[in-house]
């Protein structure tokens, strides 16, 4: 089969190499000349993907990945095109389509008889059918149903671990026909492997879920789910360290019974997935005041974390304060999203001297994203803990010489590694 994958980045470009180990014909099309260059070398153009290098290489070799700028080109040359565009929202919850018609406009100059075309980015209900199909449609001069095959099948992986997500979980699909799905289905059987899950009643594999929106809201759902969470889990925290309670421990205890699973709280919920699909299903479903009040909370964190240090310090202005962490999360250099920058922001707010600290990121790339670099065992008077970096758990107080206050937005530390300062915790008294 010969298979187009449409976007390489850290979703798509895992997705080609998969493709393509199981012994199709891969095109990767993207609009950065550089990436593809790289890739077309048999390099990784980004770090943090376990066994990417090692499999991008031999399927490059091999011959069966090629990577192009011309998408409608490949996608003529293609039995089934996979699609991975970012989508991107505004401050507001707006989604902006903009990266992603463009790529279906490329898509539809390509498009001929008998391809299927399968969306793989997160999107609002309604949008496979309501506007990829139509666009489709006018551009190519085809019938979806009749002349090709759309459906939609969200990516579920996490970045970083993305092949062994790929076999842990049920490929969703939906179809805008029974054909269609059918078409699918048989797609992602001979591209993907799956592992054994005695715990799902279903089991392991390519589920159907019968329609292009079912499919569409189950992401928006699990995802959303988790947002809601760990909203929740951010409220339980702040209220237990107003009363004196370990919320770490609560939560434990939960959770020893089989129908409580309480997510941990923590500074900011970042990603390009938990703080931006909520506002995707808000998008359709503007009433879901669940939903937004969670949205809120956790929004609110990075601001609240600012304030325990205030209270912890008697206030912030002209202090020396390092912020740990740039990325959104431990082990992945990604700030999508971080909890970094309204963390900074709320510090400025409050006369701070701010400074940043990420064992992923050099004085230069720091500096990119507006950030004045910390060097570990440079004096400070607060540090904030907003990223989980392994490293961070090996901290003392030789690394913050003369911090006075402490705050663990992840619940890394040992207090007993920083006997002068005071060693505050978000969610716990």
């Amino acid at each position: 089969m010969k298979i187009t994958v449409v976007g390489l980045g850290k979703i798509g470009l895992p997705l080609a190499v998969q493709f393509a180990s199981r012994g199709h014909d891969v095109l990767g099309a993207d609009v950065n000349a550089s990436t593809v260059a790289t890739i077309n070398d048999g390099r990784e153009p980004f770090p943090g993907e376990a066994h990417l290098q090692e499999k991008l290489a031999e399927v490059v070799a091999a011959g069966r990945l090629t990577a192009t700028t011309d998408t409608s080109a490949a996608v003529a040359d293609s039995d089934a095109v996979v699609v991975v565009v970012p989508l991107f929202v505004d401050g507001d919850g707006i989604p902006d389509f903009g990266w992603m018609d463009s790529a279906t406009r490329d898509i539809a100059a390509g498009l001929r008889p008998g391809t299927l075309v399968a969306y793989e980015t997160t999107l609002p209900v309604g949008t496979t059918r309501s506007r990829w199909k139509p666009m489709l449609e006018e551009g190519s001069g085809l019938v979806e149903g009749a002349d090709f095959h759309l459906v939609f099948s969200p990516e579920r992986v996490l970045t970083g671990r993305v092949f062994e997500d790929l076999r842990k979980y049920p490929k969703l699909i939906g179809g805008l026909s029974e054909a269609g799905a059918k078409a699918a289905r048989d797609f992602y059987e001979s591209v993907l492997e799956f592992d054994d899950r005695p715990d799902l009643a279903r089991g392991n594999g390519v589920w159907d879920l019968g329609s292009a929106e079912a499919s569409e809201m189950a992401k928006l759902a699990e995802t959303t789910y988790r947002d809601v969470n760990i909203g929740l889990a951010n409220q339980f925290g702040a209220f237990a360290a107003k009363a004196g309670i370990d919320v770490f421990q609560v939560i434990e205890a939960s959770n020893s019974q089989p129908y409580s699973h309480i997510h941990r709280p923590g500074i900011a919920v970042g990603g390009h997935c938990i703080p931006v699909y909520p506002r995707l299903y808000l998008w359709n479903d503007p009433d879901a005041t669940v939903v937004r009040a969670a949205r809120e909370a956790n929004a609110a964190m990075p601001a609240y974390t600012v304030g325990l240090a205030k209270g912890a310090l008697g206030g912030l202005e002209g202090a020396r304060v390092v912020v740990l962490g740039a990325s959104y999360r431990g082990g992945v250099k990604e700030t999508a999203f971080s909890g970094v920058f309204p963390t900074v922001e709320a510090l400025i707010a409050e006369g701070a001297d701010v400074t940043v600290h990420d064992p992923m990121y050099d004085r230069a790339e720091l500096a990119e994203l507006g950030f004045t670099a910390h060097e570990l065992g440079t004096s400070v008077d607060v540090a904030i803990v907003q990223a989980d970096h392994a490293e961070y758990r090996e901290l003392t107080a030789a690394d913050l010489p003369s911090a006075r206050v402490i705050v663990d937005g992840r619940n890394l530390l040992t207090s007993d590694a920083f006997p002068d300062a005071t060693v505050l915790t978000v969610g716990r008294a």
